[in-house]
């Protein structure tokens, strides 16, 4: 589902990039021939490089809109990271095409002042620079805005391209002036102006777009780190890496989880981690967390005692250790279910506490209270801890189909409380489906409310309809 949701938003990003990029060409095209125009008509050197820089927008911008077409492309068989890596390529080409305008502005810069000539301007030529300008201002933040808000390369760097015709659109009109008052020498040194204006966005293109082709991580370890250790359950990050570009960053993630965490468990941690990422850093390519069993700590008797009841397909809850005299007692609640005869429940409970004893042999005892999986539904208790209303927001907002009753807290710990509570499930779901539910929502709980300390969540099948229900008398009396 997050795979489904990361892919419409992305190409839905990419459509709007490839608007903006039309509308910026079709104004780039326009300022372009514009300056280059009037250069030709008054032989100003420094209008016609700024006309020819304005083209070679035009031209990123025909590549940005081939190479965003080609990075939408979905991942295959030789590309199965997918094809972003092509918008960064043509960000770079960008960067290129600038070194090479700003080379042939120095060739001509270079011959006028050998040569002396003076250009002849008019007021054509300052009205035409000055719309230009004006034009190009709009350009340059319309892009920068939308560059930041979709994250794209390519709109950042064509963003900075336009900014530098900016300053270079000053600069020439800086020139014309003085070659009105006879300093005919000021117009090729703008166009060295124009050239350094034109190295520096050049510059900052290709220092961004080369940290991507060579994996400069776009998120801190210590960012990563921070974000993960709002996630319970997991004992330390080993290890937290990131490449690409940040609007399509591919996360790697090492933890390590208490040894005797099941499957079920670990997959609802990998699940809250990659939640909390995409949360605090938006859209991302994509996220793997590799978990690796925490070495050398003291045993989790709640873990290791639900381990061994989800391999016999049993639920269980209130699990404890105290101490007794002759060692440590674990005491827990077993779930079965309400049909099954008290013989079957015994005998399926007696395996559980022989594999608990065997797994765990420094429990000396092992003491389980067997109750139906659909117990009656205590009495309402008045909630006597804040985040009781929270919890019950937090839940009907991420399972509004599931009714959550019967929601009681007490004291837990001096860190928080404990919560208790009923949801009623389909009457046809599995047991490990069920029991897959109540584990995702324990973790949201407790990954969203650090008032809540321990969860407890008591799954009860859905009663049967009023349709299947046996007739009252009233009914029977009125079909007779």
């Amino acid at each position: 589902m997050h795979d489904l949701t990361h892919t419409t938003e992305t190409n839905s990003a990419r459509r709007e990039v490839r608007r903006v990029l039309l509308i910026t060409l079709a104004l780039n095209l326009l300022v372009a021939f514009g300056k280059i125009m009037v250069g030709l008509a008054t032989g100003a050197l420094s209008i016609t490089a700024d006309g020819f820089h304005s083209l070679m927008d035009g031209a990123s911008n025909l590549i940005g809109l081939i190479a965003t077409r080609i990075a939408a492309r979905p991942p295959d068989d030789d590309h199965p990271y997918g094809h972003a890596r092509y918008e960064t390529l043509a960000a770079l080409g960008i960067g290129v095409l600038l070194l090479l305008t700003a080379w042939e502005i120095v060739s001509g810069a270079v011959e006028r002042f050998l040569s002396g000539a003076a250009p002849e301007l008019s007021p054509l030529a300052f009205a035409v620079l000055i719309v230009t300008l004006v034009i190009n201002i709009g350009v340059s933040t319309y892009q920068r805005r939308a560059g930041r808000r979709l994250r794209s390369e390519i709109l950042l760097a064509d963003a900075a391209n336009t900014r530098a015709d900016v300053f270079v659109t000053l600069s020439v009109l800086g020139s014309m002036a003085l070659v009105t008052f006879g300093w005919g020498w000021a117009d090729p040194l703008a166009a060295l102006i124009i050239v350094a204006l034109i190295g520096r966005a050049a510059w900052d293109i290709l220092r961004r777009t080369g940290g991507v082709l060579v994996d400069t991580a776009p998120f801190a370890p210590d960012q990563l780190r921070a974000y993960i250790a709002e996630v319970p359950s997991v004992a330390r990050v080993v290890r937290a890496r990131s490449r690409g570009p940040a609007a399509a960053a591919h996360i790697d993630i090492d933890i390590e989880v208490a040894p005797e965490t099941t499957a079920d468990h670990t997959a609802a941690i990998t699940g809250a981690i990659r939640s909390k990422l995409c949360e605090k850093l938006g859209s991302v390519a994509e996220i793997e967390v590799h978990c690796v069993p925490q070495a050398a700590t003291a045993p989790d008797y709640g873990l290791l005692a639900r381990a061994r009841a989800d391999a016999l397909g049993l639920a269980t809850h209130e699990v404890r250790v105290c101490a007794g005299q002759a060692g440590k007692i674990l005491e827990l609640h077993v779930e079965v279910p309400p049909q099954q005869t008290l013989a079957a429940a015994h005998a399926q409970v007696s395996a559980l506490e022989q594999a608990i004893h065997v797994s765990i042999p420094e429990i000396c005892e092992v003491v389980t209270h067997i109750e139906p999986s659909q117990a009656a539904a205590a009495a309402p208790h008045p909630p006597i801890c804040a985040p009781v209303d929270e919890a019950l927001a937090l839940l009907r907002a991420h399972y509004p189909a599931l009714d959550w009753h019967d929601v009681r807290a007490s004291g837990y710990s001096d860190e928080g409380c404990a919560l208790t509570m009923h949801v009623t499930l389909p009457a046809a779901l599995t047991v490990e489906a069920a029991h897959a539910i109540a584990e995702e929502a324990e973790l949201l709980l407790r990954t969203h409310c650090p008032g809540i300390q321990r969860v407890t969540i008591h799954t009860e099948p859905a009663e049967p309809t009023a349709a299947l229900a046996a007739p009252t008398n009233e009914t029977a009396d009125q079909a007779t």
